[in-house]
């Protein structure tokens, strides 16, 4: 039996890259069917948030620094500016998934935004990417430029819509909204409650 946990994120959120560590460490010899699931905070034409006005710095001051030195995590506020829109990378991620490079692809865009400062909007930027993670990325540009997965993609974001998602990360354990926890001990000890209920409930019937 495993755990099926699904993970609603956006690549211009910081949050995001810091539960992508927590959940691996909380997840480490569990039996769990991670799922990344899309989310755009702002969408086109919605102007996205530019690094050197007031807020971004804010809180990344208040917040996202702080947290990112407690987990152990190197991360700056990136000098994009506006941020880049997400969807491409969005829609790149559906090819790795495909190609069974889905673990891989996420971390590295997600790194390549927050800790190298790279334009993740860019489509040749994501297309350097894929191919430091073996992926093809002629057949990846390619893609992106058909818009083989935005139909997916959409089908994605209205299912985000029909769950009420507004902010991301967000996670559902096997269906069910959980309280978000930037700690790895007590993520992990939530999945072990969880699969033992499920495992006596599987016993009983």
């Amino acid at each position: 039996m495993s755990i099926k946990i699904e993970v609603f994120s956006d690549y211009v959120c910081p949050y995001c890259l810091l539960i992508e560590g927590v959940l691996a460490e909380a997840t480490q010899g569990l039996n769990v069917d991670i799922q990344w699931l899309p989310f755009e905070l702002r969408t086109a034409p919605t102007p996205t948030l530019r690094p050197e006005d007031d807020y971004l710095p804010w809180v990344w001051k208040k917040s996202v620094y702080p947290l990112a030195q407690r987990l152990g995590v190197p991360i700056q506020l990136p000098s994009i500016s506006p941020q880049p829109y997400s969807r491409l990378a969005h829609e790149g991620f559906q090819f790795a998934e495909a190609h069974g490079k889905a673990s891989a692809y996420n971390d590295r865009v997600f790194r390549a935004f927050f800790q190298e400062d790279q334009d993740i909007g860019s489509l040749s930027v994501l297309g350097t990417l894929v191919d430091e993670i073996g992926l093809d990325k002629f057949q990846f540009l390619t893609s992106l430029d058909d818009g083989k997965y935005a139909d997916r993609h959409e089908a994605l974001l209205e299912r985000a819509k029909d769950l009420g998602v507004q902010s991301v990360p967000r996670l559902y354990v096997d269906g069910q909204l959980i309280q978000l926890a930037f700690d790895p001990q007590t993520l992990c000890r939530y999945l072990m409650e969880k699969y033992q209920d499920a495992s006596i409930k599987q016993a009983n019937a």
